[in-house]
């Protein structure tokens, strides 16, 4: 229920990902306050949606009135809207990645860190209540120690719209792997408690969206064809901490296999599986009560829509002006060197620190 004191978030970017979060927020606990964006049209369809005021700066929403906002503009602009909105003295939610280079990643996570305000980084699979419970069970020693982590998210067939901002790397940054690729490896590095990562061994490819006769049943938005995609559509990496523990990702837009969002968590006392996608969590032990025997125990959730908790997380910050411990710049930051690190080892063919 609204009140006096609803916070009132509003949206840079009013494309399809920042529609899904104006639903979200109209269907919360925040007053969808407005939205921004540089086209007419999107501003026209926003409102018409929505019914709600929309401008085409951020200093016009500013002075309407406003206490947060959610930034979905292309990664591109990340830095250059973030940073518009800290000087505003706005709490600021910024979908992920940080940043399409890391470069702009750090100045975003400097500029953070001097802001009055909070920010957090959408990394909305954080929230999944299977997460949060193979945290919580890490946290209270069930796993023992985790010494790796292998983390999945391939689809089958899954390009964006070739043309679209996804597919261009000026505007994103990179592809699968900074599109996908950066939730699995987000809670990869969670599942270790975000480790001091020694090297990183990768190899970014682009097999099918370069392709004349790239064979699909759908895409997301409209096709423009091979010569509109200049970035990766798969990647596999070996990251190795300073402390031996590893992970191992693997991320695809398209291939030739089933798909999976499968996360195995190996520890010294238990592992897990957990299907990000389905939810689905399996506990693996071993135990020597009455006989040896190995234990494989499902467990069961209610199912959360993540972006709704992601918001809840942000609108409770606004109120309470305690910056949340999940999902942070710095967090996002270190995520973000892991992208540029495996960006690096393919380009030269070899093993990297983390810069």
């Amino acid at each position: 229920m609204e009140t006096a004191d609803t916070p009132r978030i509003g949206i840079i970017g009013l494309g399809s990902w920042g529609s899904y979060h104006a639903t979200r927020l109209t269907e919360g606990d925040a007053r969808l306050a407005g939205g921004v964006d540089i086209d007419a049209t999107a501003r026209e369809r926003f409102e018409e949606r929505f019914d709600r005021p929309t401008y085409g700066s951020l200093d016009e929403l500013v002075d309407a009135g406003v206490d947060g906002i959610v930034v979905t503009t292309p990664n591109r602009y990340h830095e250059e809207q973030a940073v518009a909105a800290f000087d505003a003295g706005l709490d600021v939610l910024l979908e992920k990645p940080l940043a399409h280079s890391l470069d702009s990643a750090e100045r975003i996570a400097t500029a953070a860190r001097d802001a009055p305000g909070t920010c957090m980084v959408g990394f909305k699979n954080r929230f999944l209540p299977a997460v949060e419970v193979v945290k919580g069970y890490q946290d209270q020693g069930r796993f023992g120690e985790t010494t790796h982590v292998e983390a999945n998210y391939v689809r089958r067939r899954g390009v964006p719209g070739r043309g679209s901002w996804f597919t261009r790397k000026d505007a994103a940054g990179g592809g699968s792997l900074v599109d996908i690729g950066v939730h699995a490896i987000d809670l990869a590095l969670h599942f270790l408690d975000f480790p001091e990562i020694e090297t990183v061994l990768g190899q970014t490819r682009s097999q099918f969206g370069g392709r004349e006769d790239y064979t699909y049943l759908d895409m997301w938005g409209e096709d423009s064809g091979p010569e509109a995609f200049d970035v990766d559509d798969s990647t596999s990496a070996l990251l190795t901490c300073t402390d031996g523990r590893t992970i191992a990702l693997e991320c695809a837009w398209a291939a030739d296999r089933e798909p999976t969002d499968e996360f195995v968590i190996q520890g010294t006392e238990a592992g897990a599986t957990l299907d990000r996608g389905s939810g689905a969590l399996t506990i693996h032990e071993a135990h020597d009560v009455g006989a040896p025997h190995f234990v494989n125990a499902e467990v069961e959730t209610k199912e959360v829509n993540p972006i709704a908790a992601e918001q809840r997380a942000f609108a409770t910050a606004i109120e309470t002006g305690t910056p949340p411990e999940r999902n942070t710049p710095e967090q996002a930051l270190a995520v973000q060197r892991v992208l540029d690190a495996i960006q690096r080892s393919s380009a030269t063919g070899e093993a990297v620190s983390v810069e």
